[in-house]
């Protein structure tokens, strides 16, 4: 199934019946959606300034940029205000809040011409999520913090949604990646050299879906939809926001997208915070998702350094 709706009226739970089959949404600009955006803009707009955030890249030696997004970025992750944005978006879009549990946001970039496609500012493979221990119940937002071109943003891969990928996601365990490589990521610079997991086969890109939505804007998807991310030629960097949700219900029951090619181990369920209290996932919840006894020194949950 790769149908795509545009501002669709469906229930909360009719949505997600639908992107567990592998529907797409997306919806006009929010009063939430906008402020979470202009959040995000003030931000990075004092974080570059006097440069623009979209082409301080042409001004900037890679080394700098890269500081300068290693310390914004954890900035609006880590924001009370992100979150209470995120949860007030959920609420426009039809959420259950007290069903709904949510990560915290990235700010992501996608900067032009190849200047910095790593650590910090990686430019994504074709991949699920679901590759990356992410349970099969969660769904994607993903909103764009300034207007964008078709070739700076994202491409679906919809084609695969029901047919599996040779990949090596065999090789990926989330609690010895949030030990030995989340903390790093602003150190690879020209070369990135944290083991992710990656298709093994060719990926054929004669069905990729190309989708743009104005800024406050949102575009919804499964995380065992494959997408990448697109390389950008537009000569300015793409700044977006995504973050993810989970229903509790359908975490319960382990509910979601079918595994068609996924062998991860580990899981981001406990990373699930509550729309009401930001209280995470109940652990005997998240326990149903790990194959067998942690080792003692996994860790579960990564806390950036410092907090």
């Amino acid at each position: 199934m790769g149908d795509i709706y545009l501002d669709a009226p469906h229930s909360a739970r009719e949505r997600l019946e639908r992107l567990y089959q592998g529907a797409i949404f997306v919806y006009s600009p929010t009063a939430a959606g906008r402020a979470l955006c202009a959040f995000a803009r003030e931000l990075a707009e004092a974080a570059f300034h006097p440069l623009s955030p979209e082409t301080a890249q042409h001004d900037l030696p890679v080394e700098r940029y890269a500081e300068t997004l290693a310390a914004l970025k954890p900035q609006f992750i880590h924001h009370p205000r992100s979150k209470e944005l995120c949860v007030a978006l959920l609420a426009e879009l039809g959420c259950d809040l007290d069903r709904t549990h949510f990560d915290v946001p990235r700010m992501r970039t996608a900067t032009s011409g190849g200047y910095l496609t790593t650590g910090i500012s990686y430019a994504f493979h074709p991949h699920r999520d679901t590759w990356y221990s992410a349970p099969p119940s969660q769904i994607n937002w993903w909103l764009p913090m300034f207007e964008f071109e078709p070739g700076a943003g994202m491409a679906f891969h919809p084609r695969y949604f029901s047919n599996g990928l040779k990949n090596s996601s065999r090789t990926y365990n989330y609690y010895e990646w949030n030990k030995a490589s989340r903390a790093d990521a602003a150190k690879h610079i020209g070369v990135d050299t944290r083991q992710q997991p990656k298709p093994e086969e060719p990926v054929d890109g004669s069905g990729d879906v190309r989708l743009v939505c104005q800024v406050g804007g949102t575009i919804v998807f499964s995380g065992a939809q494959l997408h990448s991310t697109m390389p950008n030629d537009t000569g300015r960097t793409r700044f977006s926001i995504d973050f993810r949700t989970v229903d509790l219900d359908d975490a319960a029951g382990r509910r979601g997208a079918r595994n068609v090619d996924s062998s991860c181990t580990g899981t981001s369920m406990r990373d699930f915070l509550s729309c009401r209290d930001l209280r995470p996932v109940p652990e005997e919840i998240a326990a149903r998702y790990d194959a067998g006894p942690l080792p003692p020194d996994a860790i579960l949950v990564f806390k950036p350094p410092g907090t």
